[in-house]
């Protein structure tokens, strides 16, 4: 199969200010989020990066959509670099997080083709994806209404049909079915799986166990910016329940139950 993404060692540390010293109940002034990282995503597989709030995993994501830098390590998206081709790798991926905020004085219609010409698609195939995106996540009736007046998991779904607008090859998840319904929730599941089928490569950042279970091939589990575990799901987890196998590996990498 082929490589589509290659992350090799990537390290990213953050400057604490006084209050997230208290906040955190340390005396260090660096927190490491992400610490020598490497993995790798195949053409048309969904790869789940699994772990807690705090393990590391948006910061990863935020580099590879190359949002942020890293300290240290590099990444390659369909053979650019994250470091030295950004804009290349901006072409190839789409990424939706849940930091995506929309401006609450735009419409749908206009941020979608907005979103469309900055990645210079044409007009012709930018209208041809407006009508297929908006009618499969039910957008279409609610194109001309602002943002700000738009509930929270209507306001995702526009998130979700801009962040692949362009048709990218890898599309990144950050925790996609955060604060939608369940109606909702299994549209864009399902909508995962389609994207599989189509030969596109999915990268999926969750807690969730039972997403990763429905929708992943292989999972990487990040403990504390580490990454502790990376293989199939089958080979994973073999005869123990994914939740299982994760705290079993969260207790033995300094996670604390109590």
């Amino acid at each position: 199969m082929k490589e589509l993404l290659v992350v090799n060692n990537l390290t990213k540390t953050f400057k604490l200010s006084r209050k997230q010293q208290r906040l955190d109940k340390t005396d260090l002034k660096v927190k490491v989020a992400v610490d020598d990282l490497s993995f790798k995503t195949f053409e048309g597989e969904i790869y789940g990066l699994l772990g807690p709030n705090g393990a590391g995993k948006t910061t990863t994501l935020r580099m590879l959509a190359t949002l942020i830098k890293p300290d240290s390590g590099e990444a390659f998206v369909d053979g650019s670099s994250i470091t030295k081709k950004p804009y290349e790798v901006r072409n190839k991926i789409g990424f939706l997080t849940s930091e995506l905020k929309l401006e609450d004085f735009f419409t749908p219609n206009y941020l979608f083709d907005y979103f469309g010409r900055l990645q210079n698609v044409d007009e012709e195939t930018l209208q041809e994806r407006k009508e297929f995106l908006f009618n499969k996540f039910g957008v279409d009736e609610f194109r001309e209404v602002k943002v700000a007046d738009l509930s929270t998991g209507m306001k995702q779904k526009v998130s979700l049909v801009i962040s692949i607008v362009h048709d990218p090859e890898i599309i990144i998840f950050d925790e996609p079915t955060n604060g939608l319904d369940v109606i909702t929730a299994k549209t864009v599941t399902d909508f995962l799986i389609e994207l599989k089928d189509l030969g596109k490569t999915i990268i999926l950042s969750t807690h969730i166990f039972s997403l990763v279970e429905k929708l992943c091939d292989r999972v990487g589990i990040i403990i504390n910016g580490k990454m502790v575990a990376d293989d199939t799901l089958k080979n994973m987890t073999k005869d123990m329940s994914l939740e299982d196998y994760f705290f079993e590996l969260y207790e033995e990498h300094g996670g604390d139950l109590e």
